[in-house]
């Protein structure tokens, strides 16, 4: 009796795949967790920096969260495919010379990447359910819908994702810098969201403005969140915490204003991880570095329902 009800405890148990898609000039690397008889499947997209398919990164984040939100999906009978982006841990031979990259290569990689779980769990289509910058990857990757990979899209699942351009969250950002310091900053912004290089940078904002990464940021200032979700028909949903100290309500609020049909969720006392966190920022950061810490309540159920109640449509 005790080794059937093993065997019957391994059946329903939640299937870890390693999965390796085509690419140029290396092939990219994901994990996709598929429970028993799974409703749906969709495509976890990191966020910016080295963060790897787990939602961890070098630079002081080890909270996990993509790898509990889709343990969390799989419970919810929910099949996700989360992924090292181009450039990142498994994928980091995949990654161009910086100078190289383009915003547009992570799109094309979120088509590519939705095409692969849907053809996997056998679904017409995969949800993009994209996290912080993931959720511009996400808004990207079903723009102008031409490619033939975007049809494998069936919707949008924004987490913590910036409402307005990026340039205007980083001039946010760099207010508190002395002048004329921040004049020069403003100034190159400009000139990078014109798609002009800047030939000499301020010295001490070189990290943020070096040459190899000015192709990059020119493809990524202009790009409008609110606009690309106002030109998207598919079902959306949006979800942001009130204690994230990267991402505002503001930036929710701002989506959820373009795309007047979709389905706004405001997690109370959740923070940038997707935890419960305090407002306090040393409260809140360490939160960031605990992958033992679950995800806030109702986060993985709310993002759960939502796929259900449209994949059933």
């Amino acid at each position: 009796m005790l080794s059937l009800a093993v065997a019957l405890a391994a059946l329903a148990a939640p299937v870890s795949t390693e999965i390796v898609l085509p690419s140029q000039p290396a092939p990219l690397h994901g994990t996709l967790l598929t429970p028993p008889g799974a409703s749906a499947v969709a495509v976890i997209l990191p966020g910016s920096g080295p963060t790897d398919r787990d939602g961890n990164s070098p630079m002081g984040v080890a909270a996990g969260t993509y790898r509990l939100l889709a343990e969390g999906l799989a419970d919810q009978g929910i099949a996700t495919l989360r992924i090292d982006k181009r450039g990142i841990a498994a994928s980091a031979a995949a990654g161009p010379a910086e100078a190289d990259l383009r915003f547009d290569a992570y799109a094309a990689d979120a088509r590519a990447w939705a095409a692969e779980a849907a053809a996997r769990a056998g679904k017409p289509c995969a949800w993009l359910i994209g996290h912080s910058e993931g959720a511009l990857v996400a808004l990207k990757a079903v723009a102008g819908g031409d490619d033939p990979e975007s049809s494998k899209v069936c919707g949008l699942i924004l987490l913590a994702g910036a409402g307005r351009p990026a340039g205007v969250m980083l001039r946010e950002q760099l207010t508190a810098l002395p002048d004329p310091l921040k004049t020069q900053a403003y100034d190159a912004l400009t000139e990078l969201e014109a798609g002009r290089t800047v030939a000499e940078p301020p010295a001490a904002l070189a990290a943020l403005f070096r040459p190899s990464v000015q192709p990059y940021l020119i493809s990524w200032l202009p790009l409008d969140p609110a606009m690309l979700l106002a030109a998207y028909d598919g079902p959306v949903f949006i979800g942001q915490g009130t204690t994230d100290i990267q991402v505002g309500v503001i930036d929710a609020q701002a989506l959820a204003a373009a795309d007047p049909d979709a389905t706004l969720k405001l997690w109370d006392g959740v923070n940038h991880v997707l935890k419960t966190a305090p407002a306090d920022r040393a409260g809140n950061l360490a939160t960031y570095a605990d992958p033992d810490l679950p995800l806030a309540p109702g986060v993985t159920q709310d993002v759960a329902a939502f796929i259900r109640t449209n994949a059933a449509r």
